[in-house]
């Protein structure tokens, strides 16, 4: 299911209040005609089996509220800075309309996260911080288009590693998983664009994917997003060994996650 499917489906524009009751009424109808369903298979499962299977605890509503808000965070960075960057005039003219929709995807997401965190959840949506791009002065990514592509594909390879930093924390919440899963790749296909962008115009040799832990000819301060992303052990395997592939080519075909720590600390250098 994309994006704009969820979003229908979650949260769907209502022009009254009795039609958001409509819509939540039957949204728990269809939970607790899940529920009866799965109560009901349980019921045929021998009591030796059950009871030996691990408890395992349900994501709390706060847990999940904080989860979202901390996507909504870096949703709300990457939004600004391509509003900035339509707004500044650096983005050469063909370019436009390539950050016109990847903008245009993250105020879906901003919207859409604030209307789930609010509205489904019952939370507090984290409001917008303020945000300087240019890290105290350091970089000039509104008067240099270079600089601006360099640091898009840095939020967009954190954006993707971040989402998939989080899986576990939201994987007992079906609702929330979906819609995490649904942006996070859509952020893989933003970084992909961008990182071919900066290659075509020979800013760079990087591939659409990201190889080993390689920044690149990016600022060396990006390491951090990059750490990592040389692993190529998964599920307990070596996938070199096993395969014969070379460890650069099998980098590739995995995307680490990065813990919410590592996270706020790369974006925290754009705070203002």
């Amino acid at each position: 299911m994309n994006l704009l499917k969820l979003l229908d489906t979650m949260c769907p524009d209502t022009n009254s209040s009795e039609e958001k009751d409509m819509f939540f009424s039957r949204r728990e109808a269809f939970r607790q005609f899940g529920d009866l369903s799965k109560k009901m298979a349980m019921a045929a499962v021998p009591l030796g089996i059950l009871s030996a299977l691990p408890k395992v605890a349900k994501a709390d509503t706060a847990s999940l509220i904080g989860v979202l808000n901390y996507a909504l965070t870096l949703e709300h960075l990457e939004y600004r800075y391509y509003q900035m960057g339509l707004d500044s005039g650096v983005i050469e003219g063909a370019d436009q309309t390539i950050f016109m929709k990847i903008r245009d995807h993250e105020l879906a997401h901003v919207n859409f996260l604030t209307e789930v965190i609010g509205n489904v959840l019952g939370g507090m949506p984290v409001a917008e911080p303020d945000f300087d791009f240019t890290a105290g002065g350091n970089f000039s990514p509104f008067t240099d288009y270079p600089t601006f592509l360099a640091l898009s594909q840095a939020f967009e390879d954190t954006g993707v590693r971040a989402y998939k930093g989080q899986a576990a924390n939201v994987m007992e919440s079906d609702v929330v998983l979906t819609a995490a899963l649904s942006i996070h790749s859509v952020e893989a296909r933003h970084a992909s664009m961008v990182r071919r962008l900066r290659t075509k115009k020979g800013q760079d040799t990087v591939k659409g994917w990201i190889t080993n832990a390689s920044i690149g000819t990016l600022p060396a301060a990006t390491q951090a997003i990059y750490m990592g992303e040389d692993n190529v052990t998964h599920g307990g395997v070596n996938v070199t060994s096993l395969t014969g592939i070379d460890a650069a080519a099998v980098s590739e075909g995995w995307d680490e996650p990065l813990s919410k720590d590592a996270v706020l600390g790369i974006a925290s250098l754009f705070l203002a």
